[in-house]
């Protein structure tokens, strides 16, 4: 893979699941929307995420939701599975899951059950190793509550156990120290509205939210921002000063409801969230409308 992009470089869509009208998941319009993902420039997928309601899927959803993101990614489009779970034993059972299916990474959360020591969270990084996929860590102390620290990825990756780290902080600082702790260790942009900032510090992947809804000027954004030619910057800047009001939703609580909705207005396949998550609150509702339409009366697209 030295020449090749490796399989979690580049602007990996961390996608929504469409729902018909029953709540059943819509594999077909998910199909759809990997393909569409992949017409409109993007490197790949990253399922069963947050932003793609793993928490609320069956055992035979899930499992199907990587087959299909596999059988209908073209050649050289990466799958990256999501293999969060509570135990350990779930861990390594997705994780071979996804190899059997054919995906080309994965991407794993810290055990979010309960505090969890350090300890403990290398043992969950082993039992996701299992395989021999490439494994990007996700860290979000916001939610999980257990924290993915510079010192820790750097034992994480001096063990062989990760390859990268989608860093959801918003803390662009520690990515820095990533680099001087874990130089092996690859940057990933997990926030969408740091993308600009986390690009400036070295990262070479982007898990990304809003290309759900905008594609091409998302990936452009991507692109200019990561290609290391300073005289791409300012482009960069004006389309990250223009996409910031949409770009923010994606690191809100209310983040699936809002890019789903933007996908809608965008007439693109949303739709509706599985409980817990509900309708959004009228004024969140205007707002994400009115920054939507706003971006694409601009021809964002």
């Amino acid at each position: 893979m030295s020449e090749a992009r490796k399989p979690w470089h580049g602007v990996l869509v961390a996608t929504a699941l469409p729902f018909t009208d029953d709540l059943s998941v819509d594999y077909d319009a998910f199909a759809e929307h990997v393909r569409f993902l992949a017409d409109n420039g993007c490197d790949g997928v990253a399922v069963n995420g947050s932003l793609g309601e793993y928490q609320t899927l069956g055992e035979a959803e899930r499992a199907k939701v990587v087959e299909t993101a596999v059988q209908a990614a073209p050649e050289g489009f990466t799958v990256m599975a999501g293999v969060g779970a509570y135990g350990g034993l779930q861990v390594a059972h997705w994780a071979e899951q996804a190899a059997e299916a054919g995906a080309k990474a994965l991407m794993l959360l810290p055990p979010n059950a309960y505090r969890a020591n350090t300890d403990e969270v290398v043992d969950h990084f082993r039992h996701a190793n299992k395989v021999g996929l490439p494994v990007v860590g996700y860290n979000n102390p916001i939610d999980t509550k257990v924290d993915l620290t510079p010192a820790l990825i750097a034992r994480l990756g001096e063990e062989g156990l990760l390859v990268g780290v989608k860093e959801f902080t918003g803390d662009v600082r520690r990515c820095y120290e990533i680099r001087e702790l874990a130089p092996e260790v690859d940057i990933l942009i997990g926030t969408d509205d740091t993308l600009l900032e986390t690009a400036m510090a070295g990262a070479v992947g982007w898990v990304a939210g809003y290309p759900n809804a905008i594609p091409r000027s998302t990936v452009e954004l991507y692109r200019l921002a990561t290609s290391g030619d300073v005289a791409d910057l300012p482009k960069a800047m004006e389309l990250y000063r223009d996409l910031h009001s949409l770009l923010r939703w994606d690191s809100k609580t209310e983040f699936v409801q809002c890019i789903k909705l933007s996908m809608d207005v965008a007439g693109l396949r949303g739709g509706a969230c599985r409980p817990p998550r509900g309708p959004l609150a009228p004024e969140i509702h205007e707002r994400v409308v009115r920054d939507t339409e706003a971006a694409l009366a601009k021809g964002y697209r």
